[in-house]
């Protein structure tokens, strides 16, 4: 029976993507790191390959479709990095990579961008899609065609997606909330800014923030929800009036984007480290705002694997007849301060 990537990780102590990499012979990697994966692997009996694969596409030319939303954002930028470095990599087996870019949430667009990567001949499709019901009911619809479908970053979870890449939301809400909770002053109000409540990313994450801050900490006033769809002017704007209708506010909790938007009325209002901010991501904007003191904490969740693991895992699919070994691929939750970046 052939060595799996599972497997070579398990016994390496390091992540399926790790694996990947030292297999690969990839830059991000420590040497030392990649030369004792690929002597665990040999030593398993792995056995790659690449070659045969390559002479296999040859004869067939395969075609997988990347769908990215709200692709001017600075996070999904970086995941663009992730899927730029698969397309490099697909090139030397003769595989095309079609991307569709959109700028914003529109499911009709999404749904259009869908059919034209059918029509261009796609056969495996790697997606950020919003839990809508047209979107699912196209997924469903590709799936008994035989195209299969990898959601990134959100989730439709009920859908007949095969694989789901990005992190786990509700766990890093509930993390953010532990993180919260050590800093928060007592009998305060929190603020959940969200990205889209069409985003299982961004809910997930207010449902597990939710959740969580209101057992470990009792005291908590009133938790309230506004959505800022990924906009710095429009968090900018929440956050202004609800300072002005709930001045016992003590924490801010931003899943998506919207950080400089919140620090630039915490400045302007004398209220930057009084009132405590904890956000997702560690884009340059978000990074800048954690070392000058605006925000306590960062929540990481690897966007290059969130572009590059859909694609391989298609690839798979589509050249071996493999199934990913799990429905669902979580990405790490990484936990920045203005210390250890």
């Amino acid at each position: 029976m052939a060595v799996t990537i599972r497997q070579i990780a398990e016994a390496a102590g390091v992540s399926r993507g790790t694996v990947d990499r030292a297999l690969n012979y990839r830059k991000d990697i420590n040497k030392q790191q990649a030369e004792r994966i690929r002597k665990i692997a040999g030593e398993m009996g792995y056995r790659p390959n690449r070659m045969g694969r390559a002479l296999a596409l040859s004869k067939n030319h395969i075609k997988i479709g990347v769908l990215i939303q709200f692709a001017h954002t600075a996070f999904m930028q970086r995941i663009m990095k992730g899927v730029d470095a698969a397309i490099e990599e697909m090139q030397r087996f003769q595989v095309e990579v079609i991307v569709k870019l959109i700028e914003d949430n529109d499911t009709d667009q999404t749904v259009i961008a869908m059919e034209q990567l059918r029509r261009e001949g796609c056969r495996g499709i790697a997606m950020v899609p919003w839990n809508e019901k047209k979107i699912r009911d196209k997924i469903d619809e590709f799936a008994r065609e035989g195209i299969s479908i990898v959601t990134v970053n959100g989730d439709i979870a009920d859908s007949e997606r095969i694989c789901f890449v990005g992190q786990d939301g509700f766990r890093s809400g509930c993390t953010a909330a532990g993180l919260m909770a050590e800093v928060l002053p007592l009998n305060k109000d929190v603020l959940i800014i969200s990205g889209s409540p069409a985003n299982t990313s961004n809910s997930n994450r207010a449902e597990g923030f939710r959740k969580e801050i209101t057992k470990i900490r009792p005291d908590v006033k009133n938790i309230y929800i506004e959505y800022a769809f990924e906009s710095n002017e429009t968090a900018e704007t929440i956050c202004r009036k609800h300072l002005a209708a709930h001045a016992e506010t003590g924490g801010i909790y931003l899943t998506a984007a919207g950080v400089k938007g919140v620090c630039k009325v915490l400045e302007e209002k004398k209220l930057t480290g009084i009132i405590k901010v904890i956000s997702n991501d560690l884009t340059d904007e978000n990074t800048e705002q954690l070392k000058k003191g605006n925000v306590q904490f960062l929540l990481g969740q690897d966007p290059f694997s969130q572009g590059y693991r859909p694609i391989q895992i298609l690839f798979e699919k589509l050249v071996d007849g493999h199934d990913p070994e799990v429905k669902e691929e979580y990405t790490s939750i990484e936990i920045k301060t203005k210390y250890n970046l």
